[in-house]
Protein backbone atom coordinates (compact mmCIF):
# COMPACT_ATOMS: atom_id res chain seq x y z
CA UNK A 1 0.00 0.00 0.00
CA UNK A 2 1.57 3.27 -1.08
CA UNK A 3 0.65 6.89 -0.56
CA UNK A 4 1.43 9.79 1.65
CA UNK A 5 1.91 9.52 5.41
CA UNK A 6 -1.35 9.47 7.33
CA UNK A 7 -2.12 12.10 9.92
CA UNK A 8 -3.19 10.37 13.14
CA UNK A 9 -6.88 10.71 14.03
CA UNK A 10 -5.94 12.41 17.30
CA UNK A 11 -4.44 15.20 15.18
CA UNK A 12 -7.89 16.13 13.91
CA UNK A 13 -10.78 18.11 15.28
CA UNK A 14 -13.85 15.95 15.24
CA UNK A 15 -16.45 17.28 17.67
CA UNK A 16 -18.79 20.14 16.85
CA UNK A 17 -17.84 21.90 20.10
CA UNK A 18 -14.18 21.94 19.06
CA UNK A 19 -15.06 23.56 15.73
CA UNK A 20 -17.31 26.10 17.47
CA UNK A 21 -14.55 27.07 19.92
CA UNK A 22 -12.12 27.70 17.07
CA UNK A 23 -14.70 29.68 15.05
CA UNK A 24 -15.82 31.83 17.98
CA UNK A 25 -12.58 32.41 19.89
CA UNK A 26 -9.94 32.04 17.17
CA UNK A 27 -8.55 34.43 14.58
CA UNK A 28 -9.42 34.11 10.92
CA UNK A 29 -7.17 34.74 7.95
CA UNK A 30 -8.26 34.23 4.39
CA UNK A 31 -7.18 34.29 0.79
CA UNK A 32 -8.98 33.57 -2.47
CA UNK A 33 -9.01 29.80 -1.95
CA UNK A 34 -9.13 29.16 1.81
CA UNK A 35 -10.04 30.62 5.19
CA UNK A 36 -7.90 29.59 8.16
CA UNK A 37 -9.22 29.85 11.72
CA UNK A 38 -6.49 29.57 14.37
CA UNK A 39 -7.02 29.10 18.10
CA UNK A 40 -4.28 28.47 20.71
CA UNK A 41 -5.82 25.77 22.91
CA UNK A 42 -3.17 25.98 25.67
CA UNK A 43 -5.44 28.19 27.77
CA UNK A 44 -8.48 25.90 27.60
CA UNK A 45 -9.18 24.54 31.09
CA UNK A 46 -11.23 21.60 29.83
CA UNK A 47 -8.51 20.26 27.52
CA UNK A 48 -7.12 16.89 28.49
CA UNK A 49 -3.32 16.70 29.07
CA UNK A 50 -2.80 14.48 26.01
CA UNK A 51 -4.66 17.09 23.91
CA UNK A 52 -2.21 19.78 24.92
CA UNK A 53 0.87 17.91 23.74
CA UNK A 54 -0.53 16.25 20.62
CA UNK A 55 0.69 18.94 18.24
CA UNK A 56 -1.45 21.14 16.02
CA UNK A 57 -4.88 19.71 15.27
CA UNK A 58 -6.83 20.43 12.10
CA UNK A 59 -10.48 20.38 11.20
CA UNK A 60 -11.83 20.73 7.67
CA UNK A 61 -14.95 22.34 6.30
CA UNK A 62 -15.55 21.74 2.61
CA UNK A 63 -19.12 22.58 1.59
CA UNK A 64 -21.08 21.47 -1.45
CA UNK A 65 -20.35 24.85 -3.03
CA UNK A 66 -16.87 23.45 -3.73
CA UNK A 67 -18.35 20.68 -5.89
CA UNK A 68 -19.65 17.14 -5.80
CA UNK A 69 -18.46 14.43 -3.46
CA UNK A 70 -15.49 13.48 -5.64
CA UNK A 71 -14.28 17.09 -5.83
CA UNK A 72 -14.81 17.71 -2.10
CA UNK A 73 -12.96 14.54 -1.12
CA UNK A 74 -10.04 15.45 -3.39
CA UNK A 75 -9.81 18.93 -1.88
CA UNK A 76 -9.94 17.46 1.64
CA UNK A 77 -7.24 14.90 0.85
CA UNK A 78 -4.95 17.59 -0.59
CA UNK A 79 -5.57 19.86 2.40
CA UNK A 80 -4.69 17.06 4.83
CA UNK A 81 -1.49 16.28 2.93
CA UNK A 82 -0.53 19.96 2.78
CA UNK A 83 -1.22 20.38 6.49
CA UNK A 84 1.16 17.55 7.40
CA UNK A 85 4.10 19.51 5.98
CA UNK A 86 2.95 23.02 6.92
CA UNK A 87 1.86 22.22 10.51
CA UNK A 88 5.43 22.20 11.82
CA UNK A 89 5.37 26.00 11.50
CA UNK A 90 2.49 26.21 14.01
CA UNK A 91 2.83 26.04 17.79
CA UNK A 92 2.02 22.55 19.06
CA UNK A 93 -0.92 23.77 21.17
CA UNK A 94 -2.90 25.12 18.22
CA UNK A 95 -6.27 24.13 16.81
CA UNK A 96 -6.92 25.05 13.19
CA UNK A 97 -10.03 24.89 11.03
CA UNK A 98 -9.53 25.19 7.27
CA UNK A 99 -12.57 26.27 5.28
CA UNK A 100 -12.32 25.66 1.54
CA UNK A 101 -13.87 28.31 -0.67
CA UNK A 102 -15.37 27.29 -4.04
CA UNK A 103 -12.16 28.44 -5.78
CA UNK A 104 -10.25 25.68 -3.95
CA UNK A 105 -11.59 23.16 -6.47
CA UNK A 106 -10.03 25.03 -9.39
CA UNK A 107 -6.76 25.39 -7.47
CA UNK A 108 -6.69 21.64 -6.78
CA UNK A 109 -7.41 20.82 -10.44
CA UNK A 110 -4.95 23.36 -11.86
CA UNK A 111 -1.98 23.09 -9.47
CA UNK A 112 -2.63 19.99 -7.35
CA UNK A 113 -0.87 19.45 -4.04
CA UNK A 114 1.72 22.17 -4.63
CA UNK A 115 -0.91 24.83 -5.20
CA UNK A 116 -2.92 23.79 -2.15
CA UNK A 117 0.26 23.65 -0.06
CA UNK A 118 1.23 27.15 -1.22
CA UNK A 119 -2.20 28.60 -0.41
CA UNK A 120 -2.30 26.93 3.01
CA UNK A 121 1.33 27.81 3.70
CA UNK A 122 0.65 31.48 2.95
CA UNK A 123 -2.15 31.56 5.52
CA UNK A 124 -0.15 29.68 8.15
CA UNK A 125 2.75 32.06 7.60
CA UNK A 126 0.48 35.05 8.10
CA UNK A 127 -1.01 33.48 11.23
CA UNK A 128 2.41 33.07 12.87
CA UNK A 129 3.56 36.52 11.82
CA UNK A 130 5.93 35.71 8.98
CA UNK A 131 6.42 38.40 6.36
CA UNK A 132 5.21 37.71 2.84
CA UNK A 133 7.99 36.40 0.64
CA UNK A 134 9.87 34.85 3.56
CA UNK A 135 10.94 31.32 2.62
CA UNK A 136 9.29 28.64 4.74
Amino acid sequence: MSGSPKRPKKGRLSRSAEFERVYRQGRSIGNRHLVLYVFPRGNVASAAPQELSAGPRMGLSVSRKVGGAVDRNRVKRLLREAFVTEAERLPSDTDVVVVARPEAKELAEREGLEGVRAALGELIGRSVGERPGTPS
